[in-house]
């Protein structure tokens, strides 16, 4: 490989520019308008714009990146995580013109993409797997079958999904219908592909996960498990390499299986085989991601191994260097740092960063995608930066993620960062009482906690910062422009032209203001659905709308009733505190 075309965006490009970098070979960026100015796209070699902002006429758009592939003279495409990463049809299109994929082939990601034909793979080679269906069930009256078979909780989950997008758990079985309806018109909209097949369900599982490598010459190695129970709305916060507190034996079973599987598959590349790890010790293989993960650099510096050159070694037919699992080398913990609100059940919060102050030190590694003045597209992903603290000892690696999450310092956006340094405090998490940690933890358990320790208000712009002395004590005061024209006001000075009106009166859970009684945007995002119709009488807590921003759905109910006069139209794009209807 001479020119690798990069067909992603924001953190995980620059990720694999640096690697091309370090293995020698020239990158080529592609960026949608709202990215024109994220620092990606200054240290490619080459930089070419994609037609259009939203995702279906850019990074989905596989038609316009090989064209910029052919124009920039690539010879291989590296897809990152996410967009066309797990796309068969994208990685055929890739190898018909001529160029390397650098990931596993068409015919590996079709066998491991879709969940059940996973599933099927799992079961002929004997890994651990929990009751589930066979195939895609027809109705409710399948699942109620199943649930008669082996009870409940059950998950409804789509085939072709991943993320937690289109999975629905049933506890009881007055849901089932309802259930089997959202799971299936969710990964409609999410893959094109509404087939849901349906398992038992470990309740307050972990989430542990292997992080393999397979060359084209046979060899399949386990490079190191993670542990990634740490999850929201089933996306995951915390990761952290290698995975604590396992009993005996897990270990190597979940290595043992993960080999099994993708050489049954014929896997070639990096990929991530998932288990869940129930209270009782069960095992259950979960699925394959058939890409560089989010969370691959806790493995990178647990292990000693750049993963991203590992794939391009592996794309370049070369053999692999690893014969079993590297003894790791210290403790990582992985801090995915959102544009979310977590005060506000994090909700996405696209915008501009005014203030972006990374921590430095000793153990700590910054994976970044934006800079002060970088915009957080609400057309995209939350993620804006990734930080990895590692130590000697998983109780070093903590104190240092508690010394580097205190240091960091964003303005203009809300960010998870709140919500990190509260759960470090926890018991369940530090292993202060053992590790309680499981996938439903933060909702079911750490919920009132978090809420305790946050009381996060909407992030304001601060356009002026001075250092003060109070009572000889050095502070820092920021002021917003709302602030700034307040103070003004108050010395007699004219309103600066370009400083807002007052702020208005948000409710931070509803996204309603005091301007008038109506339905009102919670985020910036996209009007993806009307539930109700114009001129239809409703009533309190009926859904009125359902809205996606930063690839999460959100629902949007009526808080009192009266009849629903509608402003917009499904597909429109939405400020946040926008109005969407006025209910008389």
């Amino acid at each position: 490989m001479k020119k690798i075309l990069i067909a992603n965006r924001g953190e995980i490009a620059l990720r694999v520019i640096r690697a091309c970098r370090d293995y020698g070979v020239a990158s080529v960026a592609v960026y949608a308008d709202p990215d024109a100015d994220l620092p990606y796209l200054r240290l490619a070699d080459e930089a070419y714009a994609l037609p259009g902002s939203r995702p279906a006429d850019t990074y989905l758009n596989a038609d316009a990146i090989l064209k910029i592939a052919r124009r920039a003279g690539a010879d291989a495409v590296h897809p990152g995580y996410g967009f066309l990463s797990e796309s068969a049809g994208f990685a055929q299109q890739v190898q018909s013109a001529g160029l390397i994929w650098i990931g596993p082939g068409p015919e590996a990601i079709a066998k491991l993409g879709d969940k059940i034909a996973a599933r099927a793979i799992a079961r002929e080679v004997g890994a651990p797997l929990v009751p589930g269906t066979e195939g895609p069930v027809r109705d409710a009256g399948e699942i109620r079958e199943f649930v008669r078979a082996h009870g409940l909780p059950v998950a409804i989950k789509a085939s072709a999904g991943g993320g937690g997008r289109g999975m629905r758990v049933v506890r009881n079985d007055d849901e089932i219908e309802e259930l089997f309806a959202a799971a299936s018109s969710e990964a409609q909209g999410a893959f094109g592909n509404g087939d849901c097949y349906v398992e038992r369900f470990l309740d307050r599982p972990r989430h542990v996960e292997a992080q393999v490598l397979a060359d084209a010459h046979g060899n399949v190695a386990v490079v190191g498990l993670r542990d990634c129970s740490l999850q929201r709305r089933n996306q995951k916060l915390v990761e952290e390499a290698p995975a604590p507190f396992l009993p005996n034996g897990i270990a190597a079973q979940i290595a043992t299986a993960s080999q099994d599987i993708c050489r049954a598959a014929g896997y070639q590349g990096a990929g991530t085989v998932e288990f869940l790890l129930g209270q009782d010790g069960l095992l259950s293989f979960l699925e394959v991601n058939t890409r560089l993960q989010v969370e691959h650099p806790v493995t990178e510096e647990s292990a000693g191994v750049d993963l991203v050159v590992a794939q391009l070694d592996i794309a370049d037919g070369k053999t692999l260097r690893l014969n079993a699992m590297p003894e790791p080398r210290c403790h990582a913990i992985e801090f995915r740092i959102n544009a979310e609100d977590p005060g506000r059940g994090f909700l996405p919060t696209p915008g501009r960063i005014t203030r972006f102050a990374p921590p430095a030190g000793p153990g700590v590694r910054l994976d970044c995608g934006v800079e002060t003045g970088s915009v957080v597209s609400g057309a995209f992903d939350s993620l804006m930066a990734k930080l990895i603290v590692t130590g000697p000892t998983r109780e070093i690696a903590i104190a240092r993620a508690r010394r580097a999450l205190a240091e960091f310092r964003i303005e203009g956006v809300a960010s998870v960062l709140p919500f990190h340094r509260a759960v470090l405090e926890a018991p369940a998490f530090n292993g202060s009482d053992g590790f309680g940690v499981h996938t439903g933890w933060i909702e079911a358990e750490f919920a009132d906690d978090l809420a305790a320790a946050l009381r996060v208000e909407p992030a304001e712009d601060t356009v002026l910062r001075l250092p003060v002395e109070i009572d000889g004590q050095r502070r820092d005061l920021g002021f917003g422009a709302h602030a700034l024209a307040r103070l003004g006001a108050a010395l007699g000075a004219a309103r600066p032209a370009d400083a807002p009106e007052a702020a208005r009166d948000t409710d931070s859970k509803t996204g309603r203001t005091d301007q008038a009684d109506g339905l009102r945007a919670p985020v910036s995002g996209t009007l993806t659905a009307w539930k109700v119709a114009d001129g239809e009488t409703v009533e309190p807590g009926r859904t009125l709308a359902v809205m996606e921003a930063m690839k999460m759905e959100m629902t949007l109910t009526a808080d009192g009733g009266g009849t629903i006069r509608r402003r917009v139209e499904a597909g429109a794009e939405l400020a946040e505190g926008e109005l969407l209807a006025d209910i008389e």
